[in-house]
């Protein structure tokens, strides 16, 4: 059986599991608790899966595998993540957290972007990409968008430990004295049809975005530029059109998933069919984002990175019910951020061999320890 999450053979290529993977559309694996699911690999499957009503994200329920032995990255709590009660959140926090909201923060992005390369060309070579622009990028923006002091963002520093007892307290002060700020509209969000928030849910749903908000989209802006600059002639396609920005960062969310989909753990509630192939009630299963975009009969020739391919979508941000609610955020940062690189650094290049590059040992999000950059 295999293991999962897969092993990356170098910083650049994909999981060799991931080769031949989609000949089966439920392949059975062992995750690092030692429980076992099974993996669906299919681009069509994963979208219908992720819409199935029978297919429940409630991790609370009985003989549900575990993630890992302690589950402590589980971030589920007491928190309904089924129809019908998701489906009012979801409603309540679109209002608040919209597209429309983040296209007038574009400006705002561009700002910290260009503040934080200044520091940067400042800065001796080599430079850590991860410590000069990724995370504080990210960090700050979900910081502002949610209305995080900037003196108080060491508290959520260390993903591993969700700062529950931080965020609860800074929901009690926006309540007191609300600002122009997401937490703010998420206290205040009502309709008719849906109430509002809970406390709990709230507090969920604030601690989410800012956890999701910095740390998976700083990995993806790191990875996206190991990958651009690995490979020279994608490279200059996108230096000489700065128009193909946009999809190039669908590819490049596409080809580099830099967490595994570990954390999209679903329970099947009645028997169901997946590519033909029965998945009883009472199965755990995971829908592999990364298999997905890999798939061959959804994207010709998958493991060719090309910025120009356009066609189907990638399912990196999910889809149905629990797409991710930070996509809009995600894209406008790694657009403004990578555009911005190439324009200020013309010469950018990886300051040690690729293959020297590591990754976190982390089950959840295999993102680069540091990326060591020069430019002349």
């Amino acid at each position: 059986m295999l293991t999962y999450p897969f092993a990356w053979p170098s910083p650049v290529d994909q999981p060799a599991e991931l080769t031949g993977l989609h000949d089966e559309p439920a392949v059975p694996v062992t995750l690092p608790s030692g429980d076992t699911a099974l993996l669906i690999t299919r681009y069509e499957d994963i979208r219908a899966l992720l819409t199935n009503p029978h297919v429940s994200k409630n991790r609370n329920r009985p003989g549900v595998a575990r993630m890992t032995a302690d589950n402590s990255r589980a971030f589920q709590r007491q928190v309904a993540m089924d129809p019908p009660e998701h489906t009012r959140m979801r409603r309540l926090v679109g209002k608040a957290f919209s597209a429309n909201r983040i296209e007038p923060f574009r400006p705002r992005i561009q700002a910290i972007a260009d503040e934080l390369l200044d520091q940067m060309a400042a800065a001796p070579q080599p430079a850590d990409l991860n410590a000069m622009l990724s995370y504080p990028l990210t960090i700050r923006m979900i910081c502002e968008l949610l209305g995080v002091p900037a003196d108080e963002r060491d508290n959520f520093a260390d993903p591993a430990k969700p700062p529950w007892g931080y965020m609860r307290d800074l929901i009690e002060r926006k309540r007191a004295d609300p600002a122009d700020d997401l937490i703010s509209a998420l206290i205040l969000v009502h309709d008719a049809e849906d109430g509002s928030l809970s406390d709990e849910e709230l507090l969920w749903w604030s601690t989410v975005l800012l956890l999701a908000g910095y740390d998976t989209s700083a990995s993806q802006l790191s990875g996206s530029v190991v990958l651009l600059l690995s490979h020279p002639d994608q490279l200059a396609l996108l230096r000489a059109d700065p128009a193909l920005v946009p999809g190039a960062v669908e590819e490049l969310l596409r080809y580099q998933v830099v967490g595994a989909s570990l954390t999209m753990l679903r329970y099947v509630t009645e028997d169901i069919e997946v590519g033909g192939v029965l998945v009883p009630k009472g199965s755990s299963v995971i829908p592999a984002l990364e298999s997905a975009n890999f798939d061959p009969a959804a994207f010709e020739c998958p493991a060719r990175f090309d910025i120009e391919r356009g066609g189907r979508q990638q399912l990196t941000f999910g889809t149905g019910r629990h797409f991710c609610v930070g996509a809009p955020l995600a894209r406008a940062e790694l657009q403004i951020a990578i555009a911005s690189l190439l324009e200020r650094f013309p010469g950018l290049r990886l300051a040690v061999p690729v293959d020297a590059l590591r990754r976190k040992d982390d089950a959840f999000f295999q993102t680069f320890t540091s990326v060591p950059v020069v430019w002349s």
